[in-house]
């Protein structure tokens, strides 16, 4: 039986990491700086504030901000790619 692949914990580190916690037990901790100051959509720039970047939450397994403003595929953030 295959279960479903959901986030567990998230922790914000610094400098634009989080670690995640997988329901498998899968640990990862991801760098998010790079996505988002290569970005040239002004609503994912604005997360460049730290203060917002911080702010996200897990619903339903997922992390997102601001009401899904932002939000990454569980596999792509388990695979440690943003």
């Amino acid at each position: 039986m295959n279960k479903l692949l959901n986030i567990e914990k998230a922790k914000y580190l610094s400098n634009y990491k989080i670690y995640f916690k997988f329901n498998d037990g899968t640990e990862k901790i991801i760098n998010f700086k790079k996505f988002l100051f290569q970005s040239l959509h002004k609503d994912i720039q604005k997360y460049q504030n730290k203060e917002l970047f911080k702010n996200f939450n897990l619903e339903y397994g997922e992390i997102e901000w601001n009401d899904y403003e932002l939000v990454f595929p569980i596999f792509d953030l388990y695979e440690g790619r943003v």
